[in-house]
């Protein structure tokens, strides 16, 4: 199957090199060297997709009103950098230079034997609810012999959990029967389970760009190929992005993907949320497609800056006329990580092809934990969602604060919800920051991670999940590493060589 690239029109890419942030130039900067500079910004911030068609270059001079001569010496200093590869009678398409990945484990949680040395902002999880959480234990392990006597295996989850998440998605505007829940071992586990039932090895994939990273790199160990849809910043880094809804339809039209993975709730890394027209129109261009809508929840429940919850969009299968939308939610973010409870929302007819396709890998989910979900999210769900949410919004008070006055020139939108913050680091390289981190005992995601291309070089997610007491320390650690890795920068700029490895 033949590789798709995005085409780039002269006149989006003039659009989008206008919006391009440079650095002020010390002395006359060469017209060729000022493109090559923009084109190489967008391609790093994800904002031109790695593997997009350029423009041939008499219609891009055109376009910018500028020598052919000027473009041409532009494409080649891009392609001597490695962001841009030619063929002839393909034309030109953006790429990234090899180099070194950032550290391997940044997004694994930081062993306990380290806990106490290392500052985890690399996994954004919230600690478990208390009480509720040793209340919901102590009120299941009471039921827990009522299904003793049986095998223990619920290959579509336990009824009453069923019950419980369908009554949830009901209450959010989207009528739903238990019938249309499947529980899962996990949000993971439930991706990876519709990954094997809907797509074939090789298969196109539609995802937003950035993205949450570990569906990323789960889609690439299936075999999917992945189609990265960057997002739309109308006002920079400093304002949350919105869907391009243009391109949505350009990729949809043109690649053909078989699904396409989206996270339209407090979206992660960013925490964008995304209004019901926006989802309308991709539902309609997905419907034209034939592509499926994968559409991922587990942050749905963590709108930490929303005062009247009345205005929230629907969740986007309550939008959907043709059942082509499957939601996929989760208990790990709104009650605990250690609870692995995941469930997909589907028709029934799929909920009992993937229930009769997971017994082959996964019996079921263990019935414990099934039954301590059921307590949180049905009689305790009102006051855990309050606490976890005080928690969110108190570390996202401390943090917005802590950044502004310490870290002044990196850039950020504060979000609705959601469980991080998107940082623009002023063209600090993500993957120095995550390295020095490594040296001042901070565990740091680049933003890299969250490209499905290696793009976002010069980003950073932070989780929101830091205690708010703890943030002015976790402050304080960033600035070290942001003077450190910048130190590194400016060194190995000035001598020439790639950025230290430090």
């Amino acid at each position: 199957m033949a590789e798709w690239h995005s085409t780039v029109t002269p006149a989006a890419l003039a659009r989008l090199l206008g919006t391009a942030r440079l650095p002020e130039p010390a002395g006359h900067r060469p017209a060729y060297r000022t493109l090559a500079d923009q084109v190489r910004t967008l391609v790093s911030a994800g904002r031109l997709p790695v593997g997009a068609r350029l423009p041939a270059e008499r219609e891009l001079a055109l376009a910018l009103a500028v020598s052919r001569t000027t473009v041409a010496t532009a494409y080649e200093t891009l392609r001597g950098e490695g962001y841009l590869h030619s063929r002839r009678g393909a034309g030109s398409w953006t790429a990234l230079p090899a180099g070194a990945p950032p550290p391997s484990d940044a997004m694994h949680p930081v062993p306990p034997d380290e806990q106490g040395r290392v500052l985890d902002l690399g996994v954004a999880a919230l600690p478990a609810p208390q009480p509720y959480l040793g209340e919901a234990a102590a009120r299941a392990l009471e039921q827990l012999p009522a299904y003793a006597a049986g095998h223990g295996c619920y290959p579509t989850g336990l009824p009453v959990l069923q019950e419980a998440v369908a009554r949830r998605f009901t209450a959010r505007g989207l009528p739903t029967t238990p019938d249309q829940i499947l529980i899962t071992t996990g949000a993971m586990s439930a991706l990876h389970l519709l990954q094997r039932t809907l797509l074939g090895r090789g298969d196109r994939v539609a995802v937003e760009s950035p993205s949450y990273a570990h569906t990323l790199q789960a889609l690439r160990i299936n075999g999917s190929r992945l189609v990265p849809v960057p997002h739309a910043w109308p006002g920079g880094p400093d304002r949350l992005p919105l869907w391009d809804l243009p391109e949505w339809r350009r990729v949809l039209r043109g690649a053909a993907p078989k699904a396409a993975y989206v996270i339209p709730d407090f979206h992660n890394p960013t925490g964008a949320l995304i209004d019901e027209e926006q989802r309308r129109e991709l539902l309609a261009a997905a419907r034209a497609a034939g592509t499926v809508v994968l559409a991922d929840e587990t942050t749905a429940e963590l709108g930490w800056g929303i005062e009247d919850e009345s205005l929230l969009p629907r969740p986007t299968a309550a939008l959907d006329r043709a059942a082509q939308v499957v939601t996929v939610g989760s208990a790990s973010k709104l009650l605990w990580g250690g609870l692995r409870i995941g469930w997909v929302r589907a028709a029934p007819a799929l909920v009992r092809q993937l229930a009769t396709d997971r017994v082959y890998t996964d019996l079921g989910t263990p019935v414990l934990d099934q039954l301590i979900a059921a307590v949180m999210l049905g009689e305790q769900l009102a006051d855990v969602r309050a606490h976890q949410l005080r928690q969110l919004r108190a570390t996202a008070a401390a943090l917005t604060a802590g950044l502004r006055e310490r870290l002044p020139h990196w850039r950020f939108a504060e979000p609705p919800g959601g469980l991080s913050l998107w940082l623009a680091t002023d063209g600090v390289s993500g993957a120095a920051l995550a390295r020095a981190g490594e040296r001042g005992s901070v565990r740091i995601a680049a933003g890299t991670r969250f490209g499905a291309d290696g793009a976002f070089e010069n980003f950073l997610r932070i989780p929101l999940t830091v205690p708010a007491a703890a943030v002015p320390d976790a402050v304080e650690r960033l600035a070290a590493v942001a003077a450190l890795a910048e130190s590194g920068d400016r060194w190995s700029a000035a001598d020439g060589r790639q950025p230290l490895a430090v």
